[in-house]
């Protein structure tokens, strides 16, 4: 059983050795092995004889997810993995008018390749241009945020679904949603590190609150700030401790090999809560597009995913396409009322990894409780 595309999609890729064959991420067994895509846009776990796509299909109590780009074969002494795919490293392009071009007719037949069949997709949408873009490819269908009453996240949303005519429903937070939902998150990801808890939360009361209310899949804009150069850490690398390398391109090309473990993250986050997630800006057509475009194209001091938004220029308001906005767990400020709580709760910032502690503690009191 694949997910993502067919059976003979992906045995193409494995005879042709293409990373990219035309999809949005592939996964799951085929021919008595596993198979997970280049980006490891979805995720399986398990061996041949014993997997699933989620680790609670599986019967062990230590479920590897198989690394992207790989194949997992059975053997005599125990599961082997072997990679096929690696992510294509193309030369810098010298046309910036065409690489843009491209860029807009990738992202372009991408969305518009999402379509809502039978009503049952939604949108997350924090107002910035990547759920933006998403939503422009389905037109009818609801838009999500979740955040505190004070948080940029839903002013940003507000100001952006207005500007697009588009219907907003608001998932207004309270700490009593945080308690709650920390343990099912960590149930589901198996994560309890104060970031990916942060970043899935607000995907997950997002996906909850959409699932009530009848929508079986939830489109999100993944992938657009690791393609296209969108964090503040890739700007100048060279002075960046966070970043091993010293170009633009190099930095991005790093945030890209970070995209397996993130996505796994959010998609069991989503799976848990009741939907199907969505990515549509991790189309193969996308990320090629992307991978040639030269450092001016990605970031510089002032502004960020430059291609992208001169690609969506004539797409979408010009407010929502130079939108600035946080990272999802600040522009929510989950992470900063986490970091509440946790102090709250005696967990005082002086500890080490006193936010993770406290969501420990969380986990360890719902335990207790069930």
């Amino acid at each position: 059983m694949i997910r993502g595309t067919d059976a003979a999609t992906v045995r193409r890729a494995l005879g042709s050795g293409d990373p990219l064959p035309g999809a949005t991420g592939f996964a799951g067994r085929l021919d008595g092995r596993l198979v997970r895509d280049v980006l490891g846009r979805r995720p399986v776990f398990g061996t041949p004889d014993d997997w699933g796509f989620v680790p609670t299909d599986i019967d062990t109590d230590d479920p590897t997810p198989v690394p992207a780009g790989h194949v997992r074969d059975s053997t005599a002494d125990g599961p082997v993995d072997r990679r096929v795919w690696s992510l294509p490293d193309p030369p810098a392009t010298t046309d910036a008018a065409a690489a843009i071009g491209t860029v807009e007719r990738a992202a372009t037949e991408a969305v518009a390749a999402v379509n809502d069949d039978g009503n049952d997709l939604a949108v997350a949408f924090s107002g910035g241009v990547d759920s933006a873009l998403v939503a422009s490819g389905v037109p009818d269908a609801p838009c999500y945020v979740a955040g505190f009453p004070d948080a940029g996240d839903v002013a940003t949303a507000r100001d952006a679904a207005a500007a697009m005519d588009r219907d907003l429903r608001v998932v207004e937070l309270n700490h009593a949603d945080l308690e709650r939902a920390v343990p099912e998150v960590v149930a589901a990801t198996g994560r309890t590190d104060a970031m990916s808890v942060s970043i899935a939360l607000p995907l997950y009361v997002v996906a909850e609150r959409a699932a009530v209310d009848g929508f079986d899949r939830l489109a999100l804009g993944q992938g657009a700030d690791e393609l296209f150069g969108g964090y503040a850490k890739v700007v100048d690398p060279a002075d960046d401790d966070r970043i091993d390398a010293t170009t633009v391109r190099g930095a991005v090309r790093e945030t890209i090999h970070t995209l397996p473990d993130g996505i796994e993250r959010d998609t069991l986050t989503l799976r848990a809560a009741g939907v199907e997630p969505v990515f549509p800006l991790l189309d193969d057509r996308v990320v090629r597009a992307a991978l040639p475009l030269p450092d001016h194209l990605l970031a510089t001091d002032d502004r960020r995913k430059i291609a992208l938004r001169r690609a969506v220029a004539g797409r979408l308001p010009s407010t929502v396409v130079d939108a600035d906005k946080k990272a999802v767990q600040y522009g929510s400020l989950v992470s900063r009322e986490l970091d509440r709580l946790a102090r709250q709760a005696g967990f005082k910032r002086r500890l080490d990894r006193h936010v993770d502690r406290y969501i420990e503690s969380l986990v360890d009191d719902r335990r207790s409780r069930t």
